[in-house]
């Protein structure tokens, strides 16, 4: 990320307005943030965003589990509201929809994640917004998708990992299901969701027209399981569970060290020739059993047994160094906190040490950044999150033109 925040933002002038909760849907918005969008997040004033009351908090006296002064806010928020405003607005108030429709035609896109049909049922889906702003872009990210409704219409991560075959695509043979600790249905689907929005935004650019961008939990997990062909692999006599190996790529895997584990891959004939000289045996190269990528993948079992005893003699970080010092690609099995802390990371903007509005970073606590470099502009997040409601003389006032005593009488009758 470019430190120069004078530069230009790739997506300023964008205005979108963000009616997500949670996870999935705030983080596709605060991609569209970090890359300089005007993100304008709505939310309920009786029942805003649940992530507001997820523990832990952070506040004036550092991390807390219970909230315990009015300016403490949740880690979950802190972190997913960078770069955003935030209004308060009751869509189920008589005059909320129509408040919210008057928005619509200042914004280039919304972003919702209510279940499939709520948008519509409030009046705020689709058609609706296109009525007033036929150049809109609506993006709704659900479970299962925008025009599928089951019985069960509720997705969360776990349930999108299961039904997706994620959860048996780890793990050894016959261990129960694995989920991931990451929650890849929560943030699979909101990359195909800010992609798909920038795409119709290029698209309503050229055309002048819309369009309802529909991105699934299950549908986005899915097709990324389907990257890896498990089932073809299962015909052909390989697990589709390996557990810290992949025997078609062998010597492929996670193996253990003196003091912890190596990552080591060697697909390629010149990537294996380095590893037997790091091992100190180059007439493995010359041996049947893994002279050849297709006798390697026969066998793998051994071949990975060797590697494993072979890298069991040294640390970590001495297995790294040889390894590199024979081009052989590696790396280190780090802890979550290690790891998010490398100073490349943090130096790239690809991490980010995260900070209150008022108190700045009074903890080193630091989260996800926004993983995209460009040479003539700036990307990524100089702004904290804001409190609930924050924004509303702003978008209110300038956007829709309302003055102070309007915008009072709006929150003294519920509407804001």
């Amino acid at each position: 990320m470019s430190e120069d925040t004078t530069l230009p933002r790739p997506l300023e002038g964008i205005t979108i307005l963000d009616l997500t909760t949670a996870l999935a849907g705030p983080y596709a918005t605060l991609i569209l943030a970090g890359l300089g969008a005007r993100v304008i997040k709505v939310e309920n004033p009786r029942n805003p965003d649940s992530a507001r009351t997820n523990s832990p908090y952070l506040g004036r006296e550092g991390l807390k589990v219970t909230r315990e002064h009015d300016d403490d806010l949740s880690l979950a928020m802190l972190e997913r509201g960078r770069n955003k405003e935030a209004v308060t607005l009751n869509m189920k108030h008589p005059e909320g929809r129509a408040l919210f429709l008057d928005l619509v035609k200042h914004a280039d896109a919304v972003v919702e994640n209510y279940s499939a049909g709520v948008a519509d049922r409030l009046g705020i889906g689709y058609r609706a917004c296109a009525e007033v702003n036929p150049r809109i872009v609506f993006t709704s990210i659900s479970g299962f998708g925008a025009n599928v409704q089951p019985r069960q219409n509720k997705a969360m991560d776990n349930i999108v990992q299961a039904m997706s075959g994620m959860m048996l695509a780890s793990g050894n043979p016959g261990d129960p299901p694995v989920r991931t600790g990451i929650p890849f249905g929560d943030l699979s689907a909101p990359l195909f969701a800010a992609i798909g929005t920038l795409a119709a935004l290029m698209q309503a650019r050229a055309t002048g027209r819309g369009q309802h961008v529909d991105v699934s939990l299950l549908g986005a997990l899915s097709s990324l399981v389907a990257a890896e062909p498990f089932e073809i692999m299962a015909k052909l006599g390989h697990p589709t569970r390996a557990g810290n190996f992949m025997a078609r790529l062998a010597p492929f895997g996670v193996f253990p060290t003196s003091d912890g584990y190596i990552a080591i891959c060697a697909p390629k004939d010149d990537f294996v020739s380095g590893l037997f000289r790091a091992m100190d045996r180059p007439d493995l190269m010359r041996d049947a059993r893994f002279a050849t990528r297709d006798a390697r993948v026969r066998n793998h079992v051994e071949l990975h047994d060797m590697v494993s005893a072979f890298t069991r003699t040294m640390t970590t970080d001495a297995a790294a160094e040889r390894l590199t010092d024979f081009d052989v690609p590696n790396g280190p099995v780090r802890e979550p906190a290690e790891a998010l802390r490398d100073p490349t990371l943090l130096a790239r903007g690809e991490t980010a040490k995260l900070q209150h509005p008022v108190y700045g970073a009074v903890e080193d606590i630091v989260v996800g950044g926004l993983p995209i470099r460009m040479s003539g502009a700036f990307t990524g997040f100089d702004k904290p999150a804001v409190t609930l409601g924050a924004s509303n003389g702003d978008v209110y006032g300038q956007m829709l033109g309302l003055d102070p005593e309007r915008i009072a009488a709006l929150a003294r009758d519920g509407v804001i």
